[in-house]
């Protein structure tokens, strides 16, 4: 069954010019050129596998939109904006975007991106851990890396791919400092050429959904200069 997905863009040519590259990757899009229409979509027909997102809309921004639809959906999600601003790159992040490109942009880096994005999902769902890793015995908090799942005191933690893959690789290395460059070559799948502080945002995302105090961290430790460290809890 071919990989289905959404693109939330306002102008026609762009859209169109996405559509067709995406189909000749061989995936099912459905289009919306306003917010609204594709969270109407979403509640009809549920997510897509992935979805891409201008961040300058008619009527609903991209960032209220991502945010939206971060309430029920877990859904991968790259955004493409015209507006590079650090703060804008930032406040998609923290929205619950996991890619950010910029316009103008060339149609191949979209589609390899998305293969990337393919990519991370496939490794997620074959990776072959034999149990669950406790992480944290007084929460209780649990991953199952071969299921696809964390759980914290039998309650599921609605990770996105993005937070999941970046719990996993610390996860198998514990108590080891893994580099931002490490996690985003891991994780993203994107070598030299990616944006570090793309780490630095999921992580803090990560850790409002894990820690007990997320200002004060001690399951996922930052390692000034280094990098990220998990400490399990015991």
């Amino acid at each position: 069954m071919s990989t289905q997905l959404m693109i939330v863009e306002d102008d026609d040519r762009v859209r169109t010019a996405l559509r067709l590259a995406m189909e000749d990757e061989g995936y099912d899009v459905a289009e919306a050129e306003a917010a609204e229409s594709a969270l109407d979509h979403l509640r009809d027909n549920g997510a897509p596998d992935v979805m891409i997102i201008d961040l300058v809309l008619g009527g609903m921004d991209g960032f209220t939109c991502i945010r939206e639809i971060r309430r029920d959906h877990q859904v991968p999600i790259i955004v493409v904006s015209a507006r590079d601003d650090t703060h804008d790159v930032v406040a998609a992040l923290e929205a619950g975007a996991d890619d950010f490109v910029t316009k103008p942009f060339e149609v191949k880096e979209i589609t390899a991106r998305m293969r990337a994005l393919r990519r991370r999902a496939g490794l997620t769902a074959e990776r072959d851990a034999p149990q669950d890793i406790l992480l944290d015995a007084a929460r209780r908090i649990v991953l199952s890396p071969q299921r696809g799942i964390a759980r914290c005191g039998g309650d599921d933690l609605h990770l996105t791919l993005t937070e999941f893959r970046l719990l996993c690789e610390l996860a198998e290395n514990p108590g080891f400092v893994l580099s931002r460059a490490v996690l985003l070559d891991r994780v993203w799948d994107r070598g030299f050429f990616g944006d570090e502080r793309i780490v630095d945002v999921h992580m803090r995302r990560l850790r409002t959904k894990i820690e007990r105090d997320a200002s004060d961290p001690r399951l996922i430790v930052t390692v000034r200069g280094l990098g990220y460290r998990l400490d399990v809890q015991e």
